[in-house]
C-alpha cells in the first residue's frame, strides 16, 4: 500500500485487495456529505448518447467537402505541408488530424472511466466512494458519446498515442491517490475542458458541437472533486509533501506539454496523402516554434493554459516552480483570472436545456404510467 496524501477523513483509502475493509460496520456511518451537491446535481444533468432528445447523431455533415475545424487551425496546414496538397487533400488532412484528436479524447474518457472505477474499490467513505461511481457511470456515457460521434464521422477510432497512453496508464494503475485526483481530476479534466471548450467555439459539425456541451455539462463536475481535494489538502501538506506533489505535477505538465501532439504519433494520417512523418515534423517546427507556443497560450481555452491555472489556483505551484510556468503564461495574470476555466458558462448553459429535456421527459413518461394505470 502505498503512503498517501491526505489530510482529510473523506478521502482515506485501503489497498485494492482489502475488501473486508469495506464490510467493517462503522465504515457506514462515516459518510462525507463534501460531495452531496455533486451527487444530487446529476439528476439535472443527465443525458443519454442514444437518445435523440439530447442529441442526433444522424445529422448529415459531408467530411469530403467540409472541414470539422476550420483549417487555420491546424498546424500541419500552417506548414510547408500545405503546398503539397490539393483543396481537398487539405480537408481531409485536417478531418484526419480531428480523426486522431478525437479519437485520443475518447480514450482520454475511457482512461476517466477506469480510474473512477478504480477509486470505487479503494476509498472508504461512502460518500466519495458513491461520488466516484457517479463518476463511472458519467464518463461510460462519454465513451458511448464520442465512440457513435467517431463511428459517423470514421468509422472507428484510430489508436491511443503513446503519451496519453503511458499518462492514463500511471494514473489508473497508481495506489497513491493524490496522483489519481490531481492527475486525473485536475490536470487531464483540465485539458478536457479545455479541448471541449475551443471544440464548441470553432467546430463546423454541429453534432460535435452538441456532443462536447453535453460532456462539458458533466466534466465541470469532476473537475471540482478535484478542487475540493485540494481546497482540503494543500495547505496542509508538510514542506517534503508539497514538493512531491509540486514536483509531480510540473513533470506531468513537460510531459504532456511537449509530447501530448506530435507528428510521430499522427504518422498514421501522414502516410495517406505521402507524407513522411519526419519531414512533417520538421516542416512544423519551421512554422511553430517555442514563441508561437507562448503566444497559443494566451488563449483562454488553450489546453495548456487551463491545466497551468487550475494547478496555479489549487496551491500547487509555488515560487519553486513558477518559473517553469512562467515561460509559457504570464504567472500574475493567470492569478488576476481566477479560478473558472473555460467551457464553465457552456456547462451551466447545458444544464438549463437539460433540466428542460428531463422535466419534460418525467412528464411524459408519468402520463405513460397513470395511462397503463387506468
Amino acid at each position: 500500500m502505498a503512503q498517501q496524501i491526505t489530510y482529510d477523513k473523506a478521502y482515506d483509502t485501503v489497498g485494492r485487495e482489502d475488501f473486508p475493509a469495506m464490510l467493517e460496520v462503522p465504515r457506514y456511518g462515516r459518510r462525507t456529505d463534501a460531495f452531496d451537491g455533486i451527487i444530487s446535481a446529476t439528476h439535472d444533468h443527465f443525458w443519454d448518447p442514444f437518445d435523440k432528445a439530447y442529441i442526433d447523431f444522424d445529422q448529415p455533415f459531408d467530411i469530403a467537402k467540409t472541414s470539422i475545424m476550420p483549417l487555420d487551425t491546424v498546424v500541419e496546414l500552417k506548414s510547408a505541408v500545405a503546398d503539397r496538397l490539393d483543396e481537398g487533400q487539405k480537408i481531409g488532412l485536417g478531418n484526419d488530424v480531428m480523426h486522431w484528436s478525437i479519437s485520443n479524447l475518447l480514450h482520454g474518457e475511457q482512461g476517466a472511466l477506469s480510474l473512477s472505477a478504480s477509486l470505487c474499490h479503494i476509498l472508504l467513505d461512502p460518500g466519495a466512494q458513491e461520488y466516484a461511481a457517479n463518476q463511472a457511470r458519467e464518463e461510460a456515457r462519454h465513451v458511448a458519446g464520442f465512440t457513435r460521434y467517431i463511428g459517423r464521422r470514421w468509422g472507428a477510432p484510430l489508436p491511443v498515442g503513446k503519451t496519453i497512453a503511458t499518462v492514463l496508464t500511471d494514473l489508473v494503475t497508481t495506489e497513491e491517490v493524490y496522483k489519481k485526483i490531481v492527475g486525473m481530476q485536475m490536470l487531464i479534466e483540465g485539458i478536457a475542458m479545455g479541448s471541449f471548450a475551443t471544440l464548441n467555439a470553432k467546430t463546423n459539425d454541429p453534432v460535435l458541437r452538441r456532443l462536447v456541451q453535453l460532456v462539458m455539462s458533466d466534466e465541470a463536475f469532476h473537475h471540482r472533486f478535484g478542487r475540493i481535494w485540494a481546497s482540503r489538502t494543500i495547505r496542509h501538506l508538510s514542506e517534503d509533501e508539497h514538493k512531491k506533489v509540486e514536483d509531480w505535477a510540473a513533470q506531468i505538465f513537460q510531459t504532456l506539454l511537449f509530447n501530448l501532439i506530435n507528428a510521430e504519433q499522427k504518422q498514421v494520417i501522414y502516410a495517406k496523402y505521402g507524407l513522411d512523418w519526419q519531414w512533417v515534423r520538421d516542416a512544423m517546427k519551421e512554422v511553430f516554434t517555442d514563441e508561437d507556443r507562448r503566444a497559443s497560450l494566451k488563449d483562454s481555452t488553450n489546453i495548456f493554459r487551463v491545466l497551468i491555472k487550475t494547478l496555479l489556483h489549487a496551491g500547487i505551484i509555488t515560487s519553486r516552480t513558477a518559473p517553469l510556468y512562467g515561460v509559457w503564461v504570464d504567472m500574475k495574470e493567470l492569478e488576476a483570472e481566477g479560478d473558472g476555466i473555460p467551457g464553465d458558462i457552456v456547462a451551466e448553459e447545458m444544464m438549463v436545456t437539460l433540466r428542460e429535456i428531463n422535466a419534460k421527459r418525467k412528464r411524459i413518461v408519468s402520463k405513460d404510467i397513470q395511462a397503463a394505470a387506468s
